[in-house]
């Protein structure tokens, strides 16, 4: 009997001591009367937090530990999910009045068959309101484009909208709308910088699934040169979680109260996996049009280089230990590069930045980046302060720095494409949107030779194009050349070919009895130049197609007869 009151005044003093700890800790009252460095700096949670033999010899300090070590997280979260409903709330205030939906008719053209366009298509996309009463989007939401419609958000007016400019190589274009009553209400967003790592953004936009506006959250996750799968060039981009779905493009991934990108793709395969435009590539883009009117383009230097990694290569360049660089293997003949660096040469760096033997270059702490990243970066016509090592000797030399277009066009968006028939000959220029026809493994499908010339040649002068001959209309004056299609035109009647204009005016102005070309492989094709001219028109009405040549050469050739006219009538006089 005394042995169970004595435990039973044991019990009793246990339970009493665990209550007025629990009391002293509970975490409603912790977290409303104390700040947490205050709470943790009480005897109490010293003493738990600092005694390890305590938490196993004490029977309250076990729930007491446990609570506080709950109560700590449950504030921490409590303050992050405050901070991030503050965030999330200011991200949807600012997209409510500048964030629109964009709906784009569509017509693309066949290459197959230049003549004629594709089935016509219906596209939706977002866009945001920037100073100056435009509209930013992705270009790859207006391509093509031969209707566009912006509604806001809470309306449901849709405003007619034209596309001022549009840069393909970047994804972006700027779109203008006249109507007074669209811009009742709407305010602009600001343009920011690019954020850090593990920064959290909020994309914003219209994208599959409803029709009302979205906003999701991701972090950063890297910076780095993407390729742009539009446009198929290699700019600055920032890899971001959040989820990027069709729609989403062109709307703005905001961060505080200021856009830190553009969502513009995603990674095919990937789960939430999203790519944003950054700040420097949209401002280089608004700049360029601002102050010339139009798209400017990219910055390029036309050199190809590889990395110096290895230790062996940078002595037999005569590379010292302090010198880091890239070789250059290739420069393109149209750029001002080509003029004063040699292949071979070492770059060193680039206007005072040294370049990584992996070809980076510093661009924030801890942080690196092709140094492409700053030639794109330049204007138009700017120079740059390039230092090379060349036979063991540095130099430095001032090159000025362009947009370079390659040999083959990487797309042809808002234009139709060019073609010429002639005795059912169908002659283009070879393009990377023609080999795109042979489908989506097009690089696997496609004519081995024409894909090898379009991914690697240069051109050697300017407006060099590759004309091929794209398919043969069949008749009796051309039977037995079928098999002469897909290969490229290089003479006429011995006059090497410029490209398509000028093959154009080569055959059209011949004063020959014979028409003969000269074909890549060898072959030859000849015909009775009078024969195949009178052949030409029966083989466009039988496939009934309008003209023998498309827009821009008909109007080239209707100049050059005027000018003729012109020449002889002054010379009669």
């Amino acid at each position: 009997m005394l042995l169970r009151s004595i435990r039973t005044v044991e019990h009793l003093r246990r339970i009493s001591a665990y209550s007025v700890s629990a009391y002293l800790t509970s975490p409603s009252l912790v977290s409303r009367a104390l700040p947490r460095e205050s709470a943790l700096s009480s005897p109490i949670s010293r003493f738990y937090y600092s005694n390890p033999h305590h938490r196993h010899t004490t029977t309250t300090s076990s729930p007491v530990s446990s609570r506080w070590r709950i109560s700590i997280r449950h504030m921490s979260r409590r303050r992050n999910a405050a901070k991030g409903s503050a965030a999330y709330s200011s991200a949807v205030d600012l997209a409510m009045d500048s964030v629109v939906k964009i709906f784009t008719v569509s017509t693309s053209p066949s290459y197959f068959l230049p003549w004629q366009n594709k089935s016509q298509r219906e596209s939706m996309g977002s866009g945001f309101v920037i100073s100056g009463r435009r509209i930013i989007t992705n270009a790859h939401v207006v391509a093509d484009h031969s209707f566009v419609l912006v509604r806001k958000h809470g309306s449901p007016i849709k405003h007619r909208a034209k596309v001022e400019a549009i840069g393909h190589e970047c994804d972006l274009a700027v779109l203008v709308i006249d109507s007074e009553v669209f811009w009742e209400g709407m305010n602009s967003l600001e343009l920011g910088d690019i954020p850090l790592l593990r920064e959290e953004v909020f994309v914003v936009g219209y994208p599959q699934g409803g029709d009302n506006i979205s906003v999701t959250k991701g972090v950063v996750s890297r910076v780095e040169p993407t390729q742009y799968v539009h446009g198929a060039t290699q700019l600055m981009a920032i890899q971001i979680d959040a989820a990027i779905n069709p729609g989403n493009s062109g709307g703005p991934a905001i961060m505080g109260n200021k856009v830190a990108g553009v969502a513009f793709q995603n990674l095919a395969g990937g789960e939430n996996i999203g790519y944003i435009i950054p700040t420097p590539v949209i401002k280089h883009f608004i700049n360029g049009v601002e102050e010339s009117g139009k798209y400017t383009g990219f910055c390029s230097m036309g050199v190809s280089c590889q990395p110096m990694e290895n230790a062996q290569i940078r002595s037999i360049y005569q590379m010292s230990s302090e010198m880091t660089g890239v070789l250059i293997s290739k420069i393109n003949p149209l750029s001002d590069a080509h003029k004063i660096l040699n292949k071979e040469d070492v770059i060193l760096a680039f206007d005072g930045v040294p370049i990584g033997n992996d070809g980076t270059v510093p661009l924030r702490k801890k942080e690196r980046i092709t140094f492409d990243h700053m030639v794109s970066m330049k204007k138009p016509n700017e120079t740059a302060l390039v230092k090379v090592l060349r036979e063991g000797k540095e130099h430095e030399f001032c090159i000025t720095l362009r947009p370079l277009q390659p040999l083959v066009p990487v797309h042809q968006f808002d234009q139709l494409p060019s073609y010429y028939i002639f005795s059912g000959f169908v002659f283009v220029p070879l393009t990377q949107p023609y080999l795109h026809e042979y489908g989506e493994d097009w690089y696997n499908t496609c004519p081995r030779r024409l894909c090898e010339r379009a991914l690697r040649d240069l051109p050697e002068k300017s407006n060099q194009q590759l004309v091929i001959i794209s398919q043969v209309l069949m008749d009796d004056i051309n039977t037995g050349f079928e098999r002469l299609a897909e290969l490229q035109v290089k003479k006429v009647n011995g006059v090497e070919v410029d490209n398509l204009r000028h093959l154009c005016q080569l055959i059209e102005n011949c004063d020959t009895e014979n028409l003969k070309l000269d074909l890549d492989d060898g072959r030859v094709l000849a015909l009775k130049y009078q024969d195949a001219r009178l052949a030409t028109s029966l083989i466009l009405k039988r496939h009934r197609i309008a003209s023998a040549m498309s827009s821009d050469l008909l109007i080239e050739q209707n100049n050059l007869a005027t000018e003729l006219a012109a020449s002889c009538s002054t010379a009669v006089v």
